[in-house]
């Protein structure tokens, strides 16, 4: 029997409806069982999808040029420079990032401090293998609340009540906080409409002899994502036309989370890479199913119960709700676009400069892969904002 599958069934016994974000953070994050945990080449060719970085170290690199001008221009300039990357995974992109840096930018690359995000031990050790070269320049830590510990310890008293005044975690972090395919697999509510009431209820999990099956918890007045509710979205007139069970999907975590890499960061830019659309696209009156999927060996499924810790979950974000998330503490937005966009205004100023040396064949594959609208340039999209 899978032991996953056992310890969502004793949840579920024990509330009787499980919230489907209960059961997908179970499902990818549960400690030595969770999909995350088990799966170590879970993206690429073997596993069950694609990622930017796995198509070549070129990502990477376009962002450490990317990553240097922002580090550069920061002012004021810090004595130490912050990389933060949360969601590492294997800790490959990590290794591209400093890598070119090393190579490329050595004086810049002696001030910088890369720092983790992650709460697996296990990913964790992942990582570390793959960046051993570089352990002098890494460092990890669990969550953001760590971070911010860390650097209160090592802040003056000045600091650290300018800190408490401004309601700030640490204005000292200075630098780019980052992530790459990390959102689109934080835990999702997922609502559906019941047309015959006009209104909103919540899809949970249940058992149902040896598999999980969908139950409805409650009725809602409407699903709520952190300030923005999906109403705001959908109009009355178009709600009274909504077929019955049109579903949606709403990520308050993704919303905390931006909430929380904000506070941490005193000057420099948050930005994160990932499948996404605006509000206006995501509550689509055409989209019936919500943006939820299973991802197994590069298949896309609507099974979403099956297969627990052996299959991908993940939603579209709701970039509308994380840009106004970020602003709501004081972040300015500064670019919100395409992969493509963004890669492309990086290669146009990296082509000014010769720390790619002479465009190679494999560069031209890795770039067209990256930015084609029918590979990955349309479907990821980047938002950044700016302290």
């Amino acid at each position: 029997m899978n032991p996953l599958f056992e310890i969502i069934r004793r949840e579920v016994a024990q509330s009787g409806i499980l919230p489907f974000a209960r059961f997908m953070e179970l499902a990818l994050y549960c400690p030595v069982h969770g999909y995350y945990e088990i799966k170590k080449d879970n993206p690429g060719r073997h596993g069950d999808f694609y990622t930017s970085v796995g198509v070549g170290e070129l990502f990477g690199q376009l962002l450490a040029f990317q990553f240097d001008e922002w580090l550069e221009t920061l002012n004021p300039q810090p004595s130490t420079l912050n990389l933060v990357e949360a969601g590492a995974h294997d800790g490959q992109l990590a290794g591209d990032i400093l890598t070119w840096l090393q190579l490329n930018r050595p004086e810049l690359f002696d001030r910088v401090e890369y720092r983790v995000i992650e709460p697996s031990p296990r990913r964790q050790e992942w990582q570390k293998k793959t960046l051993e070269q570089y352990s002098s320049h890494v460092r990890w830590f669990t969550n953001f609340h760590s971070i911010a510990a860390n650097n209160s310890q090592s802040s003056t008293p000045t600091n650290r009540e300018h800190a408490t005044k401004v309601g700030v975690h640490n204005p000292q972090l200075n630098g780019v906080v980052f992530s790459n395919e990390l959102l689109d697999a934080m835990p999702v509510h997922r609502f559906g409409w019941d047309a015959q009431n006009k209104k909103w209820f919540e899809w949970g999990v249940a058992v149902d002899g040896e598999k999980f099956a969908w139950a409805r918890i409650s009725d809602t007045l409407a699903p709520q994502s952190g300030e923005r509710g999906a109403s705001e979205n959908l109009s009355p007139q178009l709600l009274d036309v909504l077929p019955d069970g049109y579903t949606i999907e709403t990520c308050p975590a993704a919303e905390d989370w931006w909430r929380e890499a904000a506070n941490v960061l005193g000057h420099g830019k948050l930005l994160t890479i990932d499948y996404g659309f605006t509000a206006d696209e995501l509550f689509s009156p055409g989209r019936t199913r919500g943006t939820l999927r299973a991802y197994f060996r590069h298949h896309a499924g609507d099974d979403l119960l099956a297969n627990v810790g052996e299959q991908d979950l993940t939603a579209h974000v709701n970039f509308s709700a994380i840009q106004a998330a970020g602003e709501s503490v004081g972040l300015r937005t500064e670019m919100f676009s395409t992969q493509s966009q963004f890669l492309t205004q990086i290669l146009e100023k990296a082509s000014k400069d010769d720390s790619f040396g002479e465009w190679n064949t494999n560069q031209t594959r890795q770039f067209q892969t990256l930015t084609h609208p029918e590979h990955l340039g349309r479907a990821f999209r980047v938002l950044v904002q700016s302290r």
